[in-house]
């Protein structure tokens, strides 16, 4: 097999490859057995029919181009292999000789692809971000506050009209026309949550327990989702939420202190802790913007126009430019975070270990409220276990860029991202569960750097990439283009 690469752009290629048939004797052979377990010929069982006899029935032709069909992902993987190309989408594929039937001559096929492109990556200690500022007020602390009284409020019956943030019961029906499209009754809801339908909590502030009014909005699902209808909404009744004093005797049945001074000291620390997490978000961003900015790494377009024209196409909004301007700039970035964290996973050999994996799936499971077990089995279903491996490994990777940067706060004193973003901790019965075998992985799952390029799950190192599809061979329904 003979194969040219041509380059087209720094992110797209063209192989010119020629095979002569008799380099395709396994596939000729392989070919052959196919057709005769198709077809029936009076004096020879099935699978038995003899090369000859398939020529004289089907064709020589036939066969040749099963053999192609069969042939061509191989023979495509080969011409990468040796040409160390590695494609970052299906290729454009054409044949463009085919063997003749009678005097054979070679297999000529050229396939243009988008690859991933050559790029340098910088010293990471390069790098240097500084953290925002941030302080605790006490707004900070009574929104936290009111927030746990809420939790232990009760709701309370009142006699005058709604108002925003109470709770009523209503009844709902909606029609088009003359006719009742829905209704329901006795439905329980808040206002000012914008839960139920366009126009509801406007419609409600003001009734009092008794009244109805009317109103037109977009139905929100069933077949008439979308179209406009009349609601007619009753009031039932008006309830408001009365929360508990804010003293010691709440602190005890709110927490495990016995003061409310204590309690507030707590909600304190909580908020301080929350708005680190927040500017160590944010300290992981700018480093990972300035590791982008650092590099020359141009994106394929076409692998950028197809993944948006997909995502915008599963949400019906194909013709919003301006929302496509959006996802295609979220779409280069993911992309470019993607092929750079590869790389520095690649550069520095990272792996991921058994017990990696396992600990990974228990957060994940945790984040999605599922066993380990459960999870598992819904990721091997999914084929995503390769996509964790991924994500796994980035995450690595990233934390070797945040280890090596410098990261300054607002003082210019330098500071540590685990200060700000300690690692998600499974709970180590879990863990223990999961290694004794409550959830196993196959070992042959766990490899070192051949995972697929999707990411899933959220961690504060986790990078959130859009899936890109890499293939290392062509789609079967492109591969019959003689």
């Amino acid at each position: 097999m003979k194969s040219e690469v041509e380059t087209l752009s720094p992110t797209r290629v063209k192989l010119t490859v020629e095979v002569p048939l008799e380099e395709m004797k396994s596939d000729m052979d392989a070919a052959y057995r196919s057709i005769a377990s198709q077809i029936s010929i009076p004096g020879f069982r099935k699978g038995k029919v003899p090369a000859r006899i398939v020529d004289a029935r089907v064709g020589r032709g036939a066969v040749i181009q099963e053999a192609i069909n069969e042939a061509l992902p191989r023979l495509y993987s080969q011409a990468l292999s040796e040409g160390e190309i590695t494609p970052l989408a299906q290729p454009e594929l054409e044949i463009t000789d085919v063997p003749d039937p009678q005097a054979g001559g070679d297999l000529k096929f050229v396939a243009e692809v988008d690859v991933l492109p050559a790029f340098d990556l910088p010293e990471f200690s390069s790098l240097s971000v500084q953290l925002d500022s941030f302080e605790v007020t006490d707004e900070d602390v009574q929104a936290r506050l009111d927030d746990l009284r809420e939790r232990f409020g009760t709701l309370v019956g009142v006699d005058r009209p709604a108002a925003d943030g109470d709770f009523v019961s209503i009844d709902l029906t909606a029609t088009i026309g003359d006719e009742e499209i829905d209704s329901a009754s006795g439905l329980s809801y808040q206002i000012g949550t914008g839960t139920l339908l366009e126009g509801m909590d406007e419609a409600l502030v003001g009734l009092s327990a008794g009244e109805e009014t009317t109103f037109e909005a977009p139905l929100a699902g069933g077949e008439h989702a979308g179209e406009q209808a009349l609601i007619r909404v009753s009031v039932g009744s008006v309830k408001e939420r009365e929360l508990p004093e804010a003293d010691d005797e709440f602190a005890e049945l709110a927490s495990e202190f016995e003061t409310i001074d204590e309690l507030l000291a707590d909600l304190r620390q909580q908020a301080d802790q929350q708005k680190r997490f927040q500017v160590g978000l944010g300290a992981r961003d700018k480093v990972l913007d300035a590791l982008l900015e650092a590099i020359d790494l141009p994106v394929p377009e076409k692998v950028i126009e197809t993944e948006v024209h997909s995502h915008l196409e599963e949400e019906n909004r194909l013709e919003d430019d301006e929302h496509r301007a959006e996802v295609t700039e979220q779409t280069t970035k993911s992309l470019r975070t993607q092929l750079v964290l590869d790389k520095i996973a690649d550069s520095n050999e990272l792996g991921v270990e058994q017990h990696e994996l396992i600990e990974y799936m228990v957060q994940q499971a945790q984040a999605y409220g599922l066993a380990p077990q459960q999870f598992l089995e819904q990721v091997q279903q999914a084929g995503q276990l390769p996509a964790m491996m991924g994500e796994i490994r980035r995450r690595k990777a990233l934390a070797l860029v945040l280890e090596a940067a410098t990261i300054t706060d607002a003082d210019g004193n330098v500071t540590s991202i685990d200060e700000l973003l300690p690692r998600p901790i499974a709970e180590d019965d879990e863990v223990e569960a999961a290694e004794d075998g409550e959830a196993t992985v196959e070992d042959e799952a766990v490899t070192d750097g051949d995972a697929d390029t999707e990411g899933v799950g959220v961690s504060p190192t986790d990078v959130h990439v859009v899936p890109v599809d890499v293939a290392a061979a062509p789609a079967e329904e492109e591969t019959d283009k003689s």
